[in-house]
């Protein structure tokens, strides 16, 4: 029987709502990172047919631009999705034994919660969920009708103007 080998894959997708505040520091290079916690939440009928919650608590660690552009954005309560990897640590504590810790490592977050103004108004703009990934890039602009073909796009067009039509009648 030939050997084999199973794929390297570690990639996690969650969302869900920050436990507390993030906690934002710099290490002794000056590199910018970032932990929060987020809850998930998980609805499912037991056996009589209850719902039921389960909730999970997940750890988050972002580096560098991601971790500044959580900085200012993210508090206790915000939405977000997450997508990363596990990671491990460990350390030791103060009396010498050692504490693990399993986390994401956070490749791109998304902001789900509308972010306020002073006169409690939201733009549409600041309505948007926004995306940021580990080089702090921006993609709020991002629709999916970019990895179209120009083919599909002239069809959803054409069903999108169709709809239009089919509505003023």
């Amino acid at each position: 029987m030939a050997d084999l080998k199973m794929p390297e894959i570690n990639y996690v997708a969650i969302a869900g709502n920050l436990t507390k505040d993030p906690i934002f520091r710099t290490t002794s290079t000056g590199t910018p990172v970032v932990n929060f916690t987020i809850a998930s939440n998980r609805k499912f009928k037991d056996s009589v047919n209850n719902w039921q919650e389960d909730v999970c608590f997940v750890g988050i660690v972002a580096w560098n631009k991601l971790a500044e552009s959580c900085k200012d954005r993210l508090k206790k309560g915000s939405a977000v999705l997450v997508d990363g990897e596990l990671q491990s640590r460990i350390w030791k504590v103060d009396e010498g034994s050692n504490r693990s810790i399993v986390e994401i490592k956070a490749r791109r977050i998304q902001f789900l919660s509308k972010r306020s103004r002073s006169n409690g108004q939201c733009t549409e703009e600041e309505e948007a969920s926004v995306f940021f990934d580990e080089d702090g890039l921006d993609f709020t602009e991002d629709r999916f009708d970019k990895f179209l073909s120009s083919e599909e796009s002239k069809l959803l067009n054409n069903n999108d103007h169709k709809e239009k039509n089919d509505n003023t009648r």
